[in-house]
């Protein structure tokens, strides 16, 4: 079962400046996120707490991918990517 990637357009907004400067950490980020698609809950996930709906991260070295698993509608919401200081305040905000 695949799942449909869809980034908010937040997130969407720091892929495009990262790739200003790192492209091959885009790479892998995108990677990431497609890789979502096949398993939405790897092995690398978290499920992070007190969040509702449940948010999960993914790790790409020093950088984290946010998102919400939609199972009812096979949909990945990537709600923010970016440094794991900056998401953890993002996360302290929302």
């Amino acid at each position: 079962m695949t799942f449909k990637i869809e980034l908010t357009p937040a997130a969407e907004k720091t892929l495009v400046k990262l790739a200003k400067g790192d492209r091959a950490l885009v790479k892998k980020i995108d990677n990431a996120i497609m890789g979502l698609a096949e398993d939405p809950a790897p092995l690398n996930s978290k499920q992070l707490s007190g969040e509702n709906p449940p948010l999960y991260r993914v790790r790409v070295g020093d950088y984290r991918i946010l998102y919400q698993i939609e199972k009812d509608v096979l949909v990945v919401l990537v709600v923010h990517v970016g440094h794991r200081k900056d998401v953890y305040r993002f996360l302290k905000r929302h």
